[in-house]
């Protein structure tokens, strides 16, 4: 029989990454919260790469940390090894990479949850979810508890209708050997949740003392490692190696011999998988003209023996599995501590969600992470934050917070999920972004520390060290443009050795510097009077001054789309009543209810044409309003 246990103001189900940001947030900002996972022992988890950050993904993460949540942080203190990835390219790509210790990074996220103030952390399988006339929405757990919350974030990741495939094997469950979140699946659908299949997958486990190290290539961290949070006071230090290895002509052999084996090509899978993350199968056919694949093989933590390889996502069954990672140099006699898995799962439509991430049709239900469709640890964890903000504002009768994708990754993740929908799990990636050279990783807290300020979730502390910091940018900029550095022999050597014409006379440093051959390092011996500053303030002159230029013409176009993110839509416009309209526009149009133009105009299927139909249509509603 039921019992009812308690009411909160929102309620969180799923203690993934997306899940704990979605908690903190919403209990930090004065929330009565309770965040409900199937087993206490696995928040955090992370069922496939022990690692955080990469490339977009990492921009993703000081974001994250820029606003306040918990992801950045807890990388930095469990790092096994850091490394900035992309650095023989520009600054806009340059993406924080850290490998982790997976059950401290999971022991850290459990403990913050249980600190915090006004959040309870529940073990329990929620199996049913409705809306009540009293305007709450009601859960019921597994053991007949039923709680009551004003908002309700959905963050169950892979849980939902979970299936795990190996070859011919095939049983419900959720990741890790977890159980699936079946009920929950059914009651979502019940209620009109438009849901579809997904797929996504993980490599083998293999014991260290099994891989031969000698052969393999070693990959080593950073000597200046970059923190993830930019209110990071403790030293970070490399403490383990990656290595680095590929296959070969017969481990194509092997896999191709057995590809009828494969539930995948079999059709024994339903759901759709990451266009950008394949199993080593399906490279193997789309890229068959490849001789080799590199595979990355990654510590899993520092008191484990397991390795994780990176690049062999399979659902191969596990005799053949065994088989071709023994034709790859330096497994050659490993083993396997865990058989590598495809998992399938229900997720959402997310253009079913507003860009606050609430449901358009269910008042008070939020989404988040691979819920939504997308994929990844960092792209969860931001939405999490989202939807926890946006519950608590809704909780406290404030308007909610939408990130504009002209100023963060956060932004142009949530609002391709709910403009454009997504056909497969969604990855970031930095050429998603129009404004990349914008949205770099390095200047995360300038564009978003005010906001986060301002929402609640950095500290009058924390926002005072900010302040310094531009103060010190600031202040080192106006010193860099009036600085004249006189010519000298040695100068012109410098200048020659790195491709770039010597000088004749005094020149100012911030003119040295724009040059793409230079930078602060090269030119210290010769910038006498240069303070004693943080790394990160002389980072900052230098690529505002290095890319001015292109950072104003970026900023122009983002000045022109907002022209058109301030023309609103009526939230009771009527599409299949204006004239001009193309009929999949009108249909995507009454789907999606964009907010503004510039929204309508990423919708897929909606033209130009269409545009300036609306536009035309704005202008005469505005001159009836007169």
């Amino acid at each position: 029989m039921k019992y009812f246990a308690k009411k909160y103001d929102i309620a969180v189900i799923g203690a993934g990454h997306a899940g704990i940001e979605a908690g903190l947030a919403a209990a930090r900002l004065g929330c009565e919260t309770a965040v409900f996972t199937i087993n206490l022992d696995w928040v955090g988890n992370m069922p496939c790469n022990p690692s955080i950050g990469g490339t977009s993904k990492g921009h993703l993460v000081r974001e994250i940390d820029a606003l306040g949540g918990e992801m950045g942080k807890a990388a930095d203190a469990n790092t096994l090894q850091s490394r900035i990835l992309n650095l023989g390219k520009g600054p806009a790509v340059h993406s924080l990479r850290a490998q982790i210790d997976r059950r401290m990074y999971a022991g850290y996220m459990k403990h913050a949850l249980e600190m915090q103030p006004s959040l309870e952390i529940r073990q329990g399988e929620i199996v049913s979810l409705e809306k009540r006339d009293d305007g709450l929405w009601y859960l019921a757990t597994n053991l007949e508890a039923e709680y009551s919350a004003e908002c309700v974030i959905i963050a169950t990741g892979t849980f939902l209708g979970g299936r795990i495939y190996v070859g011919d094997v095939s049983y419900e469950s959720g990741p890790d050997g977890m159980f699936p979140a079946n009920k929950l699946a059914e009651e979502l659908k019940k209620i009109g949740v438009p849901t579809r299949r997904f797929k996504t997958g993980t490599p083998a486990r293999v014991n260290r003392r099994s891989v031969n190290e000698s052969i393999l290539e070693k990959q080593f961290g950073d000597e200046r490692i970059v923190p993830f949070s930019f209110d990071n006071n403790s030293k970070i230090e490399n403490k383990m190696h990656c290595y680095v290895t590929y296959t070969n002509k017969e481990t194509k052999k092997v896999i191709l011999d057995n590809l009828d084996r494969s539930p995948l090509y079999g059709g024994k899978i339903d759901g759709v998988g990451p266009r950008y993350c394949p199993s080593i199968e399906d490279k193997i056919v789309r890229f068959h003209e490849k001789e080799r694949h590199q595979i990355f093989i990654e510590p899993c933590g520092y008191e484990t023996e397991e390795m994780y390889l990176q690049g062999l996502s399979s659902s191969l069954p596990e005799d053949v599995q065994l088989e071709f990672i023994h034709t790859i140099p330096g497994l050659e006699n490993a083993q396997v501590m865990r058989t590598a898995y495809a998992i399938e799962y229900d997720c959402v439509d997310p253009t079913a969600l507003d860009a606050s991430l609430e449901f358009k049709d269910f008042g008070g239900l939020f989404g988040a992470g691979q819920f939504n469709g997308s994929s990844g640890y960092e792209e969860a964890a931001a939405q999490g934050l989202v939807a926890g903000i946006n519950a608590a504002r809704k909780v406290k009768g404030l308007s909610p917070v939408i990130l504009e994708r002209s100023g963060s990754y956060i932004g142009t993740l949530i609002d391709d999920l709910v403009t454009k929908g997504c056909s497969d799990p969604y990855r970031m990636m930095t050429s998603r972004s129009e404004y990349r050279l914008l949205l770099r990783q390095d200047n995360a807290d300038r564009r978003l520390t005010p906001l986060g300020h301002e929402i609640g979730l950095i500290s009058d502390e924390r926002y005072n060290k900010y302040l310094h910091k531009i103060e010190l940018i600031e202040a080192e900029r106006k010193r860099v443009m009036k600085t004249v550095i006189p010519p000298s022999e040695k100068l012109n050597d410098v200048l020659v050795s790195r491709e770039t014409s010597p000088v004749v006379s005094g020149v100012r440093l911030s003119e040295l510097i724009k040059r793409p051959q230079l930078n602060y390092d090269i030119l210290t011996e010769f910038d006498t009077d240069r303070p004693d500053l943080p790394y990160e303030v002389f980072e900052q002159v230098e690529i505002d001054i290095k890319y001015e230029g292109y950072i104003k013409r970026q900023q122009a176009q983002v000045n022109e789309m907002r022209r058109l993110e301030v023309k609103l839509l009526p939230e009771d416009i009527d599409y299949d009543s204006i004239l001009g309209l193309r009929l999949e526009a009108r249909e995507k149009l009454s789907k999606i209810k964009p907010k503004n133009i510039g929204q309508a105009s990423r919708i897929s299927g909606v033209s130009p044409a269409d545009i300036s139909v609306l536009l035309i249509y704005l202008e005469k509603e505005e001159r009836n309003d007169k």
